[in-house]
């Protein structure tokens, strides 16, 4: 009997600000190193200690309105006059070599991805309550009090749109949201249509 390679999967994990996912996706990516990481490539230059394919993939306006008319990128946005853009070409290599892929990515930029990639497993991470977004936002200490008050609002407007992915995980301790998103990829690694070639690898 012949094995087909199975395709990775492409793991798209949102959150409002507070959420907690830039920690829950570090924590993840320790208990399972050989996912790959989906960075993206920016317009803006490299700060002091940055490396080129490991914070960002640093390129030139000129490249990445290359790109763009290429249609190499998943989704992209311009944020302060630089422009940040998710590679579709790298993730659909690593998911081509059976690699599993996380894209850690903002609500905006996630609904795109899901028009151009259905067959990704979306997870949207959820605070334990919004006295306690709120109170993580607020702790900060980093914003004007009217600045906060717009980030509050913007992340109920973003936990509404939470309603449009596949799963949904609260985050009231990291370990623990960590584990229900282990379980989940386990479950679509047993997913029937994800595997296909099992059934034509078998003899008959």
């Amino acid at each position: 009997m012949t094995t087909t390679m199975t395709k990775g999967l492409l793991m798209v994990i949102s959150g409002a600000s507070g959420t907690g996912k830039g920690t829950v996706c570090k924590k993840l990516l320790d208990d399972i190193p050989e996912i790959f990481y989906s960075i993206s490539a920016t317009t803006r230059k490299p700060r002091p200690a940055e490396v080129d394919g490991r914070e960002y993939f640093f390129i030139s306006s000129e490249k990445f309105q290359t790109w763009i008319a290429e249609e190499k990128f998943l989704e992209y946005a311009e944020v302060y006059g630089n422009f940040y853009g998710t590679p579709a070409h790298v993730i659909e290599e690593k998911r081509n070599e059976g690699v599993d892929v996380l894209l850690e990515i903002d609500v905006q930029g996630a609904l795109k991805v899901m028009e151009k990639c259905p067959d990704g497993v979306y997870i949207f991470l959820l605070p334990p309550s919004i006295d306690e977004l709120c109170n993580r936002i607020t702790n900060r200490g980093t914003e004007s009090p009217e600045v906060l008050q717009k980030r509050i609002q913007s992340a109920k407007n973003e936990i509404d749109t939470g309603k449009k992915y596949q799963y949904v995980v609260v985050n009231d301790s990291v370990d623990a949201a960590v584990e229900k998103i282990k379980s989940i990829i386990a479950a679509e690694h047993c997913r029937t249509k994800n595997n296909l070639n099992l059934f034509r690898s078998i003899d008959r």
